[in-house]
């Protein structure tokens, strides 16, 4: 179990723990580093700081995940460190918010014409006024019995070239890396293998402002590290990473920190947000 996890999702988006029980199950599993990365929203951030006062061992970075628009596979840009209370920032989260609503309710109708009808009114209960995500419709579908796992729920029906995707506001990856900085943020791809052509991509990137990109990430094999790291390594960024996790299926997701990231990744990152002022 490694001590560093970048990648982090709560009740504040489409995990299944709130921000509070995050930070104490990774200060129970004995993490020095986290980050609270959720999707396209800030809520989770005071929180989980204040969570976090209880277990001085423990830093958590403020972050977020936004979704980019790409034409072939998925592009999220992390931001760490940013400035979660900026007026601006927040205000853009909340329109790709109300984005995110017209987005599933458009995939419940696409459901219900499948033959998989679930009630919007429960995908709510679910989000439980989170930021609506892909995962609360999935769990949905599985209390339905129409899914035997969340994973079904993506490879069969609402992933992106899925009979029921809906597409939803986004910006690019360019744009995204932008809002980031703007926020005084540290801007990282995502798992950059879901996207078309990673290493073009993050080339791109770089020249907007890109810091790192993700390489100890999920289930990622040796070879898919080394090929990350030494892309990060290439292009002068920072290897991050993290697990992912939502909490949603503790049978088969990775765990906190079981990504196994470096400490060095942390103390990279750390060490540039003080280079560039954004802390102490």
């Amino acid at each position: 179990m490694g001590q560093v996890d970048l990648h982090l999702h709560s009740t504040a988006s489409d995990g299944l723990f709130s921000p509070v029980e995050i930070v104490a199950m990774a200060a129970e599993r004995g993490l020095s580093v986290i980050a609270l990365t959720d999707h396209d929203t800030v809520d989770g951030i005071i929180p989980a700081l204040e969570a976090a006062r209880a277990f001085p061992n423990l830093k958590v970075i403020p972050a977020v995940e936004l979704s980019t628009d790409v034409p072939r596979g998925e592009a999220h840009v992390l931001g760490y460190f940013i400035n979660h209370t900026a007026p601006e920032f927040k205000d853009t989260l909340d329109r790709f918010r109300n984005s995110r609503i017209g987005r599933a309710q458009g995939m419940v109708a696409k459901l219900k014409d499948l033959g998989i009808p679930i009630e919007w009114q429960r995908v709510q209960e679910i989000a439980a006024g989170s930021s609506i995500g892909r995962p609360h419709i999935a769990r949905a579908m599985l209390e339905k019995g129409y899914i035997t796992s969340f994973k079904e729920a993506f490879t069969r029906y609402i992933s992106r070239d899925g009979p029921a995707y809906v597409e939803r506001e986004k910006v690019t990856p360019s744009e995204a890396v932008e809002l980031i900085l703007k926020a005084s943020g540290l801007p990282v791809l995502a798992h950059p293998f879901t996207v078309g052509d990673a290493e073009t991509m993050i080339i791109e990137l770089k020249g907007a402002g890109l810091v790192g990109i993700e390489a100890y990430y999920n289930s990622y094999s040796a070879d898919d590290i080394n090929t990350l790291t030494g892309w990060a390594s290439k292009h002068n960024l920072i290897a991050t990473g993290g697990s992912d996790f939502h909490g949603l299926d503790l049978s088969t997701e990775t765990p906190i920190g079981g990504a196994e990231v470096p400490m060095e990744s942390a103390e990279q990152l750390i060490a540039l947000a003080r280079q560039r002022g954004i802390i102490r």
